[in-house]
């Protein structure tokens, strides 16, 4: 008997204000951008004809806004789950790399050399991050078998997701792009993860 596929699209959330300060924003409530919105109706013009059962994001407000762009053309709003956040990155939450490498030059050496274990100061590791979000991820993949849904999330959250699909170690996170508004392609049949499609960007 042929097992049902599972549909996964995977997205980032569109731009953020002051996006192009690359600043580290974890679990900082920082609003979509004008640029942002547009990248989300672009993605979401794009799975216009999808049959999407439902759309789920972080309960962050970047990714809930890009959640109900998405949604819309479906009439569907997204769930919020909590356990989808980007990692939080502590006391360095709102700094730049220049910012902290100045504060703080060890520590700073320390997450360049141990990316993928590496826990950011007062916040989470990679491994924390894939604790929380992983088993989640499972839960509303499971509720929709053989269904096709999406998922809006963050640039960490989704890269530790795509190790765990692929069987990267967390310290490959890096290799896996995942720009703002972008667009990943996941199948499910049985245990078995396929990437149908990697970080399509949407094209302004």
């Amino acid at each position: 008997m042929t097992r049902e596929a599972t549909r996964v699209y995977l997205l980032r959330h569109g731009a953020v204000l002051h996006a192009e300060t690359r600043r580290f924003i974890g679990h900082l409530d920082v609003p979509l951008s004008d640029v942002g919105r547009r990248q989300c109706l672009i993605q979401a013009q794009r799975l216009r004809e999808v049959a999407l059962s439902a759309v789920y994001s972080s309960d962050l407000d970047r990714s809930r806004e890009s959640g109900a762009i998405i949604g819309a053309p479906h009439g569907l709003r997204p769930h919020a789950v909590g356990d989808l956040r980007e990692m939080a990155m502590g006391r360095w939450d709102g700094l730049t790399a220049e910012e902290i490498e100045r504060r703080e030059p060890t520590a700073f050496r320390d997450w360049m050399a141990g990316i993928g274990e590496f826990a950011f100061p007062e916040g989470e590791s990679l491994m924390d991050l894939e604790q929380r979000a992983w088993p989640a991820f499972e839960r509303v993949v499971g509720a929709h078998a053989g269904e096709t849904i999406a998922v809006v999330a963050h640039g960490g959250t989704n890269r530790v997701l795509l190790c765990r699909v692929l069987g990267l170690p967390r310290g490959r996170i890096l290799a896996l792009g995942q720009d703002y508004g972008a667009l990943t392609v996941l199948e499910r049949v049985g245990a078995r993860w396929t990437v149908l499609r990697l970080n399509e960007r949407p094209v302004l």
